[in-house]
């Protein structure tokens, strides 16, 4: 039990290294040139040798996606109770919400350049844009499932319809704002390098297209793989508040 437990914990870092080595192999076996796709050696090359420069356009990145991230926190919890709290409300809104989320986010940059000129202002709303949408849903979600039942007989206790929303509804909605905080958290960084791509002079995206227009392939995987290596990051760490927070939700599994 315990073997398998250690052997579950470490799979991800055995998937990886695997992965890795496979495409280090493939490149060298195949002498794939590395202004087409460069191996992972050579990356990792890239990232010793522009560490810094990848540091300032990586923190850069960071911040801006945390400012927008959090305001789709507080946008999202906003709507998300507003929505799951009311049936009139959850009728009315969440059709619209979802026809304004089908919208290609990448198509308001320009306009929001327009705005805000260039700089943080888009990618900060890029942000946001493309990532409270996830947050909403499951907040409302969380509190529109609330079992009539369970409802009537907080009802037939005294309990108030405010009362069973803030003590019950919240709780019990906590899984689902944890399980979107960690989908919307990997969006938010897409959205800031997608708007840093178009309209900034500064992060992760400004350096993916300078690198790519100069054919710097090699630095241009490193910049991927610092974006991934800190949605990953906040991932894990929503992931642990989680589990410490609402360990009652991971009873069964945790039992398995």
């Amino acid at each position: 039990m315990k073997w398998s437990k250690k052997l579950e914990a470490s799979s991800p870092w055995i998937l990886l290294i695997f992965t890795l080595l496979l495409w280090q192999v493939v490149c060298s076996a195949f002498s794939v040139s590395e202004f087409i796709f460069p191996s992972p050696l050579k990356i990792a090359q890239e990232l010793l040798q522009y560490s810094a420069i990848i540091a300032a356009h990586a923190w850069r990145t960071y911040w801006v996606t945390m400012a927008g991230f959090g305001l789709a926190i507080v946008v999202g919890v906003l709507l998300g109770f507003l929505i799951g709290s009311s049936r009139l409300a959850y009728t009315a809104v969440y059709p619209l919400m979802t026809a304004f989320n089908a919208l290609p986010k990448a198509a308001f940059v320009p306009i929001l350049v327009v705005w805000f000129g260039i700089g943080v202002g888009p990618a900060i709303l890029t942000a946001f844009l493309i990532s409270f949408f996830p947050i909403m849903v499951n907040i409302a979600t969380g509190l529109a499932t609330l079992e009539p039942e369970l409802e009537d007989v907080l009802r037939v206790l005294g309990a108030k319809r405010w009362d069973v929303l803030i003590k019950v509804g919240l709780p019990r909605s906590l899984p689902y704002f944890y399980g979107s905080l960690k989908v919307a958290i990997t969006l938010a960084f897409v959205g800031t390098t997608v708007s840093e791509m178009t309209a900034a002079n500064e992060g992760i995206g400004y350096l993916l297209i300078s690198a790519g227009s100069s054919m710097r392939m090699g630095l241009a995987f490193a910049g991927l793989v610092v974006v991934g290596a800190m949605a990953m990051f906040m991932y894990e760490l929503f992931n642990y508040v989680e589990k410490h927070t609402t360990a009652w939700a991971h009873q069964g599994s945790q039992n398995r």
